[in-house]
């Protein structure tokens, strides 16, 4: 078979708006088939990789990026220009109509964007369109009321995506609708928006709606193909789903081409990919709207599949005055396929997920993605328009198609856990979608503390409102509640010294920490909460507050901390990725076999205890009575499950992270306890007495060497790997400390991995981090400046990004 050589190869294409993570398969793609890629955008992220050259400017100040390209464009050459971003067709049009490159000009484009624009464009010619009305006061609204007939739609001029698009059926519902959009239309929740704010009604248009994916060059349709929309979730108009090729009548499908062909020739577009959307009502096709773009996520990959048309190749050969023949479609698709959005049917916080890995062939899924993980809080309309992943499967006829795609979503699964009428957090009970609105003004005033720190230079660091999340104890007569206590004050000390604001949040006082979060005035939270209702069980949930109020925070996100509480899930984790952890079983009640095959001496731990608790000298058996003592002890008495590990005696060893992404992460210094000095009948263990008790046997004879001294530095080495893979997978974020311990013969094996660890004064984290020039503010600094990076790099709530694309 002779290989594909593409028109476009070693062409250099200006990029405007990378986009969210959603779109790399894009720029993969673009790369593939050999193009440069000159990125357009306020700053690196996600796309790095894909990415020849930046150029860094807001694409929201025009008039900048013009001149930045300007300069760009004296000493480089580009072929042409191009986005598939909906919120920068306007800019790209400015970019096309200075420099002369192929595409749509400044004046078409706006008319395009323009929701009130494009309806009096086909009013003036002669093109099918409903009654409408821009609304600019509670005026229009009366008169709207006069005028037209019911049900109608209102939604913004520059929406995207269906956002704010709302069906009402009467005055009473617009009169309401319309002063909920006064109130909470956001940029923050749609970013189109930032073109304007104006809303237009028009009457409701019955019939099935369709999508329209239009190869144009010259002003002649190269390729065309239909999609059908699956009815949308009303009122608010959420898209569901869609199926290729549609299955209206041919003389249907060609009088939609030809009304989309008018539209086109008459508002002068000559060039691009274009997604039309329209409707076949009863009085025939109407059109919706003209998206000088391809059409977003799943679009690309059922014309592909459907027709064997690459929509990014030929759009991009159309930016790049590439000129094509006219594309002959087959008489029949290559497949039939249908696709599918997992939309949440409350807003809430995910409890549980579960897909396939790997999808068997015989499912024949296409296409699969899901952008959310455990612990996500995700919203639903009017809060938000986003969806957490979707689906496409494909078959030999519409039929079969439905039937795969059927099959293929009953092996995905999601609870989403509503939150409480009754909750400070929010209420999904309403008498109507629009109340009450004090909620939704929460939702989007924490929201745009995302995009606060997004945009937030290391410079501009000490401008931010910092709160300190803690515990403290009035009367901290344990050691480990006094550590707590302190851990708070001291970087709440040390934050005001060195510039910052703070504020104190002491999750021991819900009700008061909740009244903080609520308030909207902290930019970011340092979060060193370890207890909820005095308990470290519930850590995680405090991390999910955060992400329900949508503040940004350091630190690991609920997942991870949930997780690594668990350590018999870490272990089975850790064992299925081949890190090396000692030989184990786990008990959760003692009538419950243990391997056989595990060598004495034992150790057994609470396997849902931190800092050390239930852990002492007795905790490691030699025979099978010492084993069923301490079994009692931590099953019946501690009231835990048991973690049973075969002991190492070796050194142990603290490997300190910071960072987030794999390819900014930093590795501290190393600390190693040794134990050689102990004596006799004390086992190389740190129990909870050596943590937190002075004076002791432990504290007397146990070595810390920071670095390590004489030691090889393979085995270093080694362990600074190991510590990496098991952060990574682990998911920790910002800093974390991976404990290794040593058998006789020198072998690392991983004990656990802490998120969020103790950063006290004299801790092992700041301690270290001071051999590496970091007094302890700086260490600080440093972790916050982790934080923004990650909320810069990706979408809010960011966890666990599924590598799907």
């Amino acid at each position: 078979m002779k290989k594909h050589t593409s028109k476009v190869k070693q062409k250099t294409l200006l990029i405007i708006n990378s986009g969210t993570i959603k779109k790399r398969f894009i720029l993969q793609r673009l790369k593939k088939i050999g193009i440069k890629i000159i990125m357009v955008h306020s700053e690196k992220n996600w796309a790095t990789s894909y990415v020849d050259e930046w150029i860094l400017v807001n694409t929201q100040d025009h008039f900048l990026v013009l001149k930045k390209v300007h300069e760009y464009l004296k000493d480089h050459q580009v072929d042409g220009v191009i986005t598939f971003w909906e919120d920068d067709i306007i800019l790209t049009s400015k970019i096309v109509e200075q420099f002369k490159f192929v595409g749509t000009p400044y004046k078409i484009a706006k008319t395009a964007r323009n929701k009130f624009s494009f309806r009096e464009f086909c009013q003036d010619n002669n093109i099918p369109a409903p009654k409408f009305h821009l609304v600019d006061s509670a005026e229009d609204i009366k008169i709207i009321d006069k005028t037209f007939n019911f049900p109608v739609v209102i939604k913004p001029t520059y929406g995207s995506s269906s956002a704010y698009v709302i069906k009402a059926n009467d005055s009473a519902e617009l009169t309401e609708i319309y002063d909920y959009l006064q109130t909470n239309l956001s940029v923050q929740v749609e970013s189109s928006l930032k073109d304007g704010l104006q809303l237009l009604v028009e009457e409701y248009i019955d019939g099935e709606e369709v999508d329209i994916d239009i190869l144009l060059q010259n002003g002649k349709i190269k390729f065309w193909s239909i999609s059908d929309n699956f009815q949308t979730t009303e009122p608010f108009f959420v898209e569901r789903g869609q199926a290729i090729p549609t299955l209206l009548p041919e003389a249907n499908q060609l009088e939609l081409v030809a009304i989309a062909e008018e539209v086109l020739e008459k508002m002068g577009v000559r060039n691009g990919c274009i997604h039309f959307e329209a409707k076949y009502s009863s009085k025939g096709p109407i059109p919706i709207e003209v998206n000088l773009r391809m059409g977003g996520d799943e679009v690309y990959s059922f014309v592909k599949h459907a027709w064997k048309v690459d929509l990014i190749e030929y759009a991009a050969m159309i930016a790049c005055n590439q000129y094509f023949s006219k594309i002959v479609k087959a008489e029949e698709p290559y497949t039939y396929l249908e696709g599918q959005y997992f939309l949440p049917q409350k807003s809430g916080i995910i409890s549980s997920l579960n897909f396939p890995e790997k999808f068997n062939k015989e499912d024949k899924v296409c296409d699969f993605h899901f952008f959310r993980k455990v612990g996500d809080t995700v919203f639903t309309p009017p809060d938000e328009y986003e969806y957490l992943g979707w689906i496409t499967a494909e078959g030999e006829n519409a039929n079969d198609a439905r039937d795969n795609l059927e099959n293929a979503i009953k092996q995905v699964s999601f609870e989403v856990v509503p939150f409480s009428p009754a909750s400070a957090i929010g209420k999904t009970e309403r008498e109507s979608p629009f109340q009450p609105a004090t909620f939704q003004k929460k939702i989007l005033k924490s929201q745009s503390k995302i995009n606060k720190v997004r945009k937030i230079e290391l410079k501009q660091l000490r401008q931010l409102h910092i709160g300190i999340a803690c515990n403290t104890y009035a009367n901290a007569d344990g050691t480990v509640e006094a550590e707590l206590s302190n851990v708070g004050k001291n970087i709440e000390k040390t934050l005001n010294e060195i510039g910052y604001q703070t504020t104190f949040i002491d999750f021991n006082n819900l009700n008061q920490a909740i009244k903080i979060l609520q308030d909207g005035k902290i930019d970011l939270i340092f979060n060193v909460g370890e207890r909820l209702n005095n308990s470290s069980l519930l850590e995680p949930h405090i991390a999910s507050l955060f992400d329900a109020f949508q503040i940004p925070y350091t630190g690991s996100n609920p997942f991870t901390l949930g997780l690594c509480i668990d350590k018999i899930r870490v272990k089975k984790l850790l064992s299925y990725h081949n890190i090396p952890t000692a030989k184990w079983d786990y008990v959760y009640s003692l009538d419950e076999e243990i391997n056989s095959e595990l060598k004495y001496p034992l150790i057994i731990k609470p396997a849902n205890t931190d800092n050390s608790i239930g852990i002492d000298n007795n905790s490691i058996v030699t025979n099978k009575v010492e084993l069923k003592k301490q079994l009692e002890y931590v099953v019946n008495q501690l009231k835990r499950p048991a973690l049973i590990e075969e002991y190492l005696e070796g050194d142990e060893y603290d490997v300190s992270i910071m960072g987030s992404e794999q390819e900014d992460l930093t590795v501290l210094p190393l600390s190693r306890t040794n134990f050689q000095n102990l004596p006799t009948g004390y086992w190389h263990i740190c129990p909870f007495e050596y943590k937190f008790e002075e004076a002791t046997v432990y504290k007397k004879n146990i070595i810390v060497q920071r670095p390590p001294k004489k030691v090889n530095k393979k085995l270093l080495s080694l362990i600074t790997e190991i510590a990496i893979d098991t952060y990574n997978i682990l998911d920790c974020h910002d800093y974390g400390r991976v404990e290794i311990k040593l058998d006789k013969d020198n072998n690392p094996y991983v004990l656990e991995l802490n998120p969020n660890p103790s950063i006290n004064l004299g801790d092992c984290l700041p301690e270290v981090g001071k051999l590496s020039g970091l007094d302890y503010g700086q260490f600080l600094e440093k972790i916050i400046h982790s934080a923004i990076q990650r909320y810069k790099n990706n979408p809010p709530f960011y966890h666990l990004q599924a590598n799907l694309i």
